[in-house]
């Protein structure tokens, strides 16, 4: 593997992973969030949530960095990268949010543009390069239950 196209693959990995982990850090501390909430129904163990996380970062980096690198016209690429940083913008702040904030309803609100993002993006990607589009999908189902978990929350509290 040539050197640029490694480096092109960790730079979208390790920034994806980084906003990730920025949002966890300024988020704060999850595990004592339902001390003071109710769990909604489906809630998976917490230490599932930053593995998780972890796959889907790497995936959509790596995702990003296949589209930087598709043989499609530069604007085809700029809007599909735009979405892509928009969605890691709206998935930066839903943790803080969420947990930090403790606004559920707000955060209820990102999550979905969220979604919506995730799934204009992942659309986009797939148009550009099918495989890129396909490696997005598990992040679509997580975000949907997400989305789940969000609004149980809120309703329940």
């Amino acid at each position: 593997m040539k050197k640029e196209k490694l480096y092109g693959i960790l730079f979208y990995i390790f920034t994806a992973e980084g906003i990730g982990a920025l949002s966890a850090l300024i988020a704060g501390n999850f595990s004592d969030f339902f001390l003071e909430y109710e769990e909604p129904p489906l809630l998976p163990p917490g230490w599932l949530f930053p593995v998780v996380w972890t796959v889907l970062y790497a995936i959509m980096g790596y995702s990003a960095y296949l589209i930087s690198r598709a043989d499609t016209s530069k604007d085809v690429k700029k809007n599909a990268l735009t979405v892509y940083w928009i969605q890691l913008a709206l998935n930066f702040m839903w943790s803080i949010l969420f947990f930090r904030f403790e606004l559920l309803w707000v955060a209820f609100i990102d999550i979905v543009l969220l979604l919506i993002a995730v799934c204009a993006m992942t659309a986009m990607f797939g148009r550009i390069l099918p495989k890129a589009g396909w490696l997005n999908v598990p992040y679509i189902l997580w975000v949907a239950f997400a989305t789940y978990l969000n609004i149980a929350t809120a309703v329940i509290n």
